[in-house]
Formats: C-alpha cells, structure tokens, sequence
C-alpha cells in the first residue's frame, strides 16, 4: 500500500505547496496547539488528488480526526467506521469483516490517497488505528482515483508522520474481559540540523471476550523516517507491520433461524468455535516516497509500496438448521487454510498550477501500476458433516482431526496500470470545475478452487466532472457525476465469471462553513448499476452467484461537524437510501435504510480540564434471508481529566444499556455485538 507524505517544518520547506496527503511538521504543531479536540474536516485529495478543503470537494466526505479516535477509544478500523457517517460495518465473524456504505460493499482502500488491491473485499484481522493521524471516508463512486469501485465510499488511512519537534505520548488502558492495551508514539528531529527526523509508534493490545473461548493479541508497530536530501527533495521510508492472532475465533456465525423459520435466541456469549482453532493475520507494509519541487510550485512526487498479508488458521465451522425442540441438526467442517498475498504497487504524479484565458487553474497528472500475487491452501479435516449438539450444550470440545481429507485453493495474480489526469478550472472567481479520467488496463490470471480467474480489459476509461459554485464566503453548491467500473471475480452456477460492474453516480448539495470552525454537507445522490453480484447458493462448498441488472439507489445525506460552540465538539451524520431491482422491488434489505451516526464531546466552563461526551448510533429494521432485526441504537459515553499538562485520565462506558443485536445480517449466519462494557485509561504527553 501506498502513503501519505509529511514535509518538514525547516524554513526550506515552508513554502512547499502540498497535495491533500502531504501534512507538513509545521501544520501538525499548529493542529496540535490550536485543534487538539477538533472533529472538523480537513482537506482531503481521495477524490481528486488535488488539495481541496471540504468545500471545494464535490462529494460527501467525512473525517475522522485523531481528537474523535482517542476520545471514544476506537481502536479499530471497525470501530472508527461503525461511527462514520453513512457506513455499516458487517462484522460476519470475529476476524473476517465487511463494510458498505449507502448499501454497496465498500471496494476501495487507500493508505495516504493511494489506491491498494482489496483481494476479497473484507479485512481480516483487526487493522489497529494506532498507526494513523486521521482517517477519511468519501461516499460515492471513486473512478478518478481507483478507476474501479462501487457506488459506496473509499476509506484513505491516512499514517502518522514525523514531526520537527521532539513528541512522545505513553497510554496504557484496561478494560472488561481482561482487556490491557498499550500505546507508545515518539517523534522528533533525528539531527541537530533537523534534516532528518523520524517516527516510531507500537501498540499491543490483548484481550479475551464476551464470547466463550475467544480472545485475541495484537501487536502493532510504525517507524518513519523522512530526510531533507536538498532544499526542494524529500524522501520519505516508512514500514509498518500488524500482528494479530486469535484463540477460538468465529468461522462462520451462529444460525439466525431454527428449521421451522422460527428465529434463534442464544446467549450472547456463544460461540460455534472449537477449543483447538486459531487464526492468526500478518500485514508488513513497507512504502518510500521521493517528492521534489519543481518551481513554480509544481511538484513531482513518487511512491513505491510492497505488502505481504499472511494468514493461516485451523478453523472450525458449523452449518445447517438446528430444531427448534431438541436444538439438533449442526454439523462440524473442520479445515486448515493459509494464505499469502503480496502487493507492488507504484505510482507518480505531478500536479501544480497554470495559466489560461487570464485565470489560474490546477492540474494534476500521473500513472499508476500494481502487481497483487495471491496464494492459498485448504486443508479439510477428516470427520465433515459429523452430527454435533445443541449450541446451548456446545463447550468447543471436540477431537482435532487430521487435515487430510481433500486440498484445494488458489493461486492466481492480478494486475493493473492506469493513467490518470484531473485538471480543477478556474471559471470565475466563485464557479470551479473539476475534469478528470482514469484510463485503465486490468489483467487477472490464475485460478481459485478450480475455477478460473483469468478476466482483461484495456484502456478502459472512467471520466469524472464535478462543479463547485460558492454563494457566499460560508456556502457553496456542488455537484458531481463518476462512472462506475468494476472487473468482478463471482462466478455463476455454471462456473463463468460474471461481467463487469458497470453504472453511473451522481450527486448533489450544499456544503456550508459555520462558525469558522465547523462544516455542514446536505448532499442528495442517485446510481445505476449493471451486472451487481447477488449470492444465490453453494454448489460444492462453493459459493455461486447471479448478476443483477437495473440495480438503482436514490437518497440523501446530512453531516456537520466541527465545534458548534466554545467547547462543544461534534460530528453527526444521517443518511437515508433506498434501493431497488429491475421490478421495482426493495433490494440489499440487509443495509437499513435510515443510518445516525453522532459524538460529541464538551469541556467544562467551570472545570475546563475536564471534558465528557457521549455517541449515539442508530439504524433502522434489517432482515436477511432467515430473520428481521427491528431499528436498534447504541449510546456510549466517555469522561476524562486532564491532571497536569502532562498526565490524563480517562474512561469510556459502552453500550449503556445493554442492547443486545445481531452485529451484522450480511450473511445468513450471524452473532451478537458486544453488551455493556467499560475502559479506563492513562495518558502521558510530553
């Protein structure tokens, strides 16, 4: 995966112009010093590559600062996306996840606004959130800087960076279930010039679970160094590894429905796992940025980035329908899997102002090349379809077997290289347009659990327009339209690859600042889809789908964020979509069709070292094939105190009270989200 570059503070580079990845040193301090609370948005280039505040970017984008994360404790990927505006997260299993947004499967990740290849659209493991300075998510279609995607949003992790001055923070948390969780983040200036100054950060985090037999480490660790090779160049080398490894995990849910139809009712601690399963993730990222100023202020920036992903688990799954009376009829499918997949990806673009007809615009060109190698192995276990009890009685003992039974997997490759352009026109002084294209080879070959994966298109082109046209100093109106292109790998039940996703997003608003120090987006949008991949069955233990023509969805979007009075931070965001089929039929009924996302947090008058604050998300009815889940929320609080400039308390009460939920009906196997828990934690700052 790619990065994110940071310039130095040095007075060399002050006057660099930077893209919306860049975060110089001096910015960070002036965040640090002035916005140390702030939820507002900040400018962000995952839409256009090129250095837009929120106002200037026509389409809905949200920011996840480092203010909300370490508030509410969201320590997680999953967690910081369950509180994004718009976004599901569909937690199928304990280390397996999916995510949607305006109720599309969300295709697209960037690590600091470049693009990564997102083999089977989930993320195992638990991708910790101790390595980024904020996260960004932008709703809609993303073809100018993907060139593939759905109609759902890209989330662009944005990673820590060095910084001039010499930083360091210490946090250590405990929590329910034995949760113990260590942060250490130290930064400064590596020479006496300054020229040089590095980044390193570690956490590790071990807890078990509300869920029997579960429990999971992670260790986690960044080091990054960037040096001053001239005035005008910087380098940038950086790496970044995740361990994570589970006792017990889910593979695979707990069923939703007894035999009859009839909906389950378990404990919300059950879980299918055997007391011999594991699953262990590994992610190595290894990334170095070269940036020069070209005068001007153009600038020319490369990035060069390879990850591996491993993962190998002994695994333990339950299928079929028990009775509702006895709780009979699940049955065992142990299996062996491993996988590894490796990642080149590179990319280069130069991007600065020009002239014409009297005006200045902004141009942004450049190309993009990646190389995704995946192998896989299963390993199935002898003893398939052996009769187990009723989950009510299941402790998780039951004899290993020997892995033997049958092999299969995959192994096939991926490839794509693109060129891209995006050019941001001065029209008047209040009315912007933005043009662009993606041009895009993709070439997959190979096979997976034999069936082939071998698919190509070339000089496939996705175009992109957008319009801004500010009212006022404060309000701006916007509008955007991208095609949709996605090369799919599901297969029908006659073993052929479906064809390409293919459709059209709009979208239209109003984007306001307020009080200097807050941003509202009211934000109506509409796609079309073709051949969308709709799982029917399996054939074989493996999964066959249907494509789905005339796939539209319509809906609308409000969001503000930022402070809305001295001391009161906030970020609320509500989202209303709905989707239908070619008969007009209500589709996707997993996805609710109304979605609150809210915190907020305020500081004391009286007591202005204190700050309390407090998280409401809520959705409406779901259902899945088996079972329907009525509209349900979830309130958390937090608290803390700062003792001295240095030193802060804090604790966070979660789910308050005690809502019990399937966590995610993505699939027709499920399991409950977590009941009520807490945390507390101590900070030092230096």
């Amino acid at each position: 995966m790619a990065s994110l570059l940071a310039l130095s503070a040095s007075g060399c580079l002050q006057a660099q112009q930077q893209v919306v990845e860049e975060l110089q040193p001096i910015m960070v301090q002036e965040q640090e010093a002035s916005e140390a609370d702030s939820y507002q948005a900040q400018n962000s280039s995952a839409a256009t590559k090129l250095n837009l505040a929120p106002k200037e970017t026509p389409q809905s984008v949200s920011t996840i600062t480092r203010a909300r994360i370490d508030d509410f404790q969201l320590n997680s990927v999953n967690d910081v996306l369950e509180n994004t505006t718009g976004v599901n997260v569909e937690e199928v299993e304990t280390d397996r996840t999916y995510y949607t947004a305006r109720g599309f499967d969300i295709t697209n990740f960037q690590f600091d606004g470049v693009g990564v290849p997102f083999i089977y659209g989930s993320q195992a493991g638990d991708l910790d959130t101790a390595l980024f300075e904020r996260i960004e998510v932008l709703r809609g279609a993303n073809g100018l800087m993907t060139g593939i995607g759905n109609p759902s949003a890209t989330v662009n992790f944005v990673r820590k960076r060095p910084t001039a001055e010499t930083e360091a923070r210490v946090a250590l948390t405990a929590g329910s279930w034995d949760m113990r969780r260590l942060d250490t983040d130290l930064s400064g200036a590596l020479t006496e010039s300054g020229n040089v100054r590095g980044r390193v950060v570690y956490a590790n985090e071990n807890k078990n679970s509300y869920l029997d037999r579960y429990g999971r480490e992670k260790n986690v660790f960044l080091g990054v160094v960037e040096m001053d090779l001239t005035d005008t160049t910087l380098f940038t080398l950086g790496h970044s590894l995740q361990k994570s490894d589970a006792d017990s995990p889910l593979w695979g849910a707990l069923p939703t429905a007894y035999s009859d139809g009839s909906e389950t009712d378990y404990s919300r601690s059950t879980n299918t796992s055997s007391d011999w399963a594991y699953w262990n993730n590994q992610e190595n990222r290894t990334f170095a940025e070269l940036t020069q100023q070209l005068g001007a202020d153009w600038e020319l920036k490369g990035v060069l980035t390879r990850a591996e992903l491993k993962n190998d688990g002994r695994l333990f799954y339950m299928y079929g329908s028990p009775a509702p009376d006895t709780g009979l009829g699940l049955f065992s499918y142990p299996s062996l899997y491993e996988a590894k997949n490796t990642q080149h990806i590179a990319d280069v673009y130069a991007s600065g102002p020009f002239s014409l007809a009297g005006r200045e615009h902004e141009l942004v060109v450049g190309g993009s090349w990646s190389k995704s190698e995946l192998q896989d192995l299963s390993h199935y276990g002898q003893g398939i379809g052996t009769a187990l009890p009723p989950l009510e009685e299941w402790d998780g003992n039951y004899l290993m077997p020997s892995f033997d039974a049958r092999v299969d997997g995959s192994e096939f490759t991926d490839k794509q290289k693109s060129a891209y352009s995006a050019a941001r026109w001065s029209l008047m002084d209040d009315l912007k347009l933005i043009t662009g294209a993606r041009v895009i080879d993709v070439d997959n070959q190979g096979t997976s659990y034999g069936k082939s994966k071998s698919t190509q298109y070339n000089g496939k082109t996705v175009p992109y327009a957008g319009l801004t046209y500010d009212l006022s100093d404060d309000y701006t109106l916007y509008a955007s339209y991208t095609e949709i292109f996605n090369p799919q790998t599901q297969l029908d039940q006659a073993g052929n690859r479906l064809e390409a996703l293919q459709g059209e997003n709009y979208e239209v608003g109003v984007k306001a600042s307020l009080f200097e120090s807050a941003e509202l987006t009211l934000a109506m949008f509409q796609t079309k889809q073709d051949n969308l991949a709709e799982l029917v069955g399996y054939n074989g233990g493996q999964a066959y789908y249907r494509a789905l023509q005339g796939i539209e969805s319509q809906g609308w979007e409000a969001e503000l964020s930022g402070e809305l009075l001295p001391g009161l931070q906030a970020s609320a965001g509500y989202t209303f979509v709905d989707i239908t089929d070619e008969q007009n039929q209500h589709a996707r009924a997993y996805a609710p069709k109304h979605l609150l996302r809210s915190s907020a947090t305020y500081r004391l008058p009286q007591l202005p070292k204190a700050k309390v604050g407090a998280s409401y998300n809520w959705q409406s009815q779901t259902e899945n094939a088996s079972v329907e889940q009525d509209a349900y929320g979830l309130l958390n609080l937090m608290a803390s105190y700062e003792i001295d400039p240095n030193w802060t308390v804090a604790a966070n009460l979660n789910n308050v009270t005690d809502e019990k939920y399937w966590a995610s009906l993505y699939w027709d196997q499920a399991y409950y989200g977590a009941p009520r828990n807490a945390s507390m934690s101590v900070s030092w700052n230096y």
